[in-house]
């Protein structure tokens, strides 16, 4: 998500849907990183892990209130790409209470009932990886909470990761996306956005 350029096109889409007055897009992202770092009551998998950090959401939370001081909000739509780091370090078991968790920490905090969800599912990059075990099981997570919602939604990746990428290297089934794919990621992140508002309607 650090490498997603909003205004190569998830903006544009938002604005040629809403019209730039009515669009504010807030961006905070930091490779990475666990959800650990973004969710307050994060519970470990294991005993001896580290606790919950949630400063990167705290970061965010200040970029947000920044952004929409004095400003009449009628709609709120949350994107989230992350998830390689827990599938790395085996705690696929913990995913999907904490991604559950960190919506409602989100919607507490912002005090409303109303925000959409888009996550972009983890790519296929991992799926064959030995050293990546709940690769397949925070694919699978992503997907069920996307589903269990009207107002959630998620977008697919695995076409975006093989061609040639921000640094000009080829690349094929990478962690990251191509150069094109992050400009396709965005459009397809702010169509399933359009879709959730338009479905959502107050």
């Amino acid at each position: 998500m650090e490498l997603l350029r909003p205004k190569e096109s998830f903006t544009p889409e938002l604005i040629k849907k809403f019209g730039k007055k009515n669009v504010i897009v807030v961006q905070f992202a930091k490779g990475s990183q666990s959800i650990r770092k973004w969710y307050r009551d994060w519970e470990p998998a294991k005993e001896n892990e580290s606790k919950a950090e949630p400063y990167l959401y705290d970061s965010l939370m200040i970029k947000i209130k920044k952004a929409i001081r004095k400003k009449k909000i009628l709609t709120v739509t949350f994107i989230w790409m992350q998830g390689e780091r827990d599938a790395r370090k085996s705690r696929g078991a913990v995913y999907e209470k904490s991604l559950l968790g960190l919506y409602k920490q989100l919607s507490a905090d912002l005090g409303r009932k109303d925000i959409n969800f888009v996550i972009g599912r983890l790519s296929d990059c991992g799926i064959t990886k030995k050293g990546w075990p709940d690769w397949m099981q925070i694919r699978n997570i992503q997907v069920k909470v996307a589903e269990s919602n009207s107002r959630f939604g998620w977008i697919d990746t695995d076409d975006l990761n093989t061609g040639i990428n921000r640094k000009g290297k080829k690349i094929k089934d990478g962690i990251h996306m191509t150069a094109d794919g992050y400009v396709v990621m965005g459009e397809r992140f702010a169509h399933k956005a359009i879709e959730l508002i338009k479905n959502n309607k107050q």
